[in-house]
């Protein structure tokens, strides 16, 4: 299968993030437009994790621990890890995950 990113439709998933969707049988990849401002929560889930910040600047927190990262900065989220994040400028972010996230289909 073959996807171009400028024909996925995109949609707002959380508030200040919208986000185009790719899924095969086994992962998920995400690729966010993230408002200046918007957050994610904290939460943990069942599926391991890859952050790729590709622009702007993103808090991010792991495991009670905050760093600020920026353009090429790449993050593992293990599986159960208790992690939020808030963007502080607009920001450009890829995720990837694995298993696959079915509530986003």
């Amino acid at each position: 299968m073959e996807y171009q990113l400028h024909r996925i439709p995109s949609r707002e998933f959380f508030p200040g993030f919208s986000g185009k969707m790719v899924h095969g049988s086994q992962m998920s990849l995400a690729f966010w437009e993230v408002e200046a401002g918007a957050e994610v929560p904290q939460h943990q889930h069942p599926h391991e994790q890859i952050m790729h910040v590709q622009e702007g600047r993103f808090s991010f927190t792991l495991e009670g621990k905050t760093r600020e990262y920026g353009p090429g900065d790449i993050v593992l989220i293990p599986s159960g890890a208790v992690h939020s994040g808030k963007a502080l400028t607009a920001c450009r972010i890829m995720d990837i995950f694995s298993p696959v996230r079915e509530e986003y289909r």
